[in-house]
């Protein structure tokens, strides 16, 4: 990674550390919500996904944890509202192909997805034990789109 993306990536992570998008809770019925918890390091959250006619209307997220997680949160409740559930899982699959394999978008036989604002954490890669920071929020998501109700995410190794 160059000198000039290494410091955009720290600047962007930093500035939705500071200043998180859409951290609060959703308090409307027929909200999915989904806990996730980080047990290497103490990250813990809560995503709220609303979905109506198969299109995420709102998503938030609320709870502690490291400047990765937080902000994967951040930039993962912006990328995600207004697509569809379909767009929301590949979108899933492609950020996750990215940070752990590098392969980004439409390696492994994914649909091909724009990860656009969110390949900045593709550098997450070379630091193995920072993956599951920037996932955490990501398996929750998808915990709570799968789930009617309350679902609990716990990553471990």
């Amino acid at each position: 990674m160059s000198d000039d993306l290494r410091d955009l990536y720290q600047e962007v992570i930093l500035e939705h550390a500071r200043k998180p998008r859409n951290f609060r809770a959703i308090d409307a019925p027929e909200t999915r919500v989904a806990e996730g918890y980080n047990r290497l390091c103490g990250d813990r959250l809560h995503v709220y996904v609303r979905v109506e006619n198969g299109v995420i209307t709102d998503v938030s997220f609320q709870g502690s944890g490291c400047a990765i997680s937080t902000a994967s949160a951040s930039m993962m409740t912006q990328a995600l509202k207004g697509r569809s559930v379909e767009d929301a899982e590949n979108l899933y699959e492609s950020f996750h192909e990215l940070v752990t394999v590098g392969e980004g978008a439409g390696a492994n036989g994914a649909p091909e997805v724009d990860l656009d604002k969110l390949e900045i954490f593709a550098g997450v890669r070379e630091f193995p034990a920072r993956v599951k920071c920037a996932t955490l929020a990501w398996h929750t998501m998808h915990a709570a789109l799968e789930a009617k109700t309350d679902a609990v995410v716990s990553t471990e190794e």
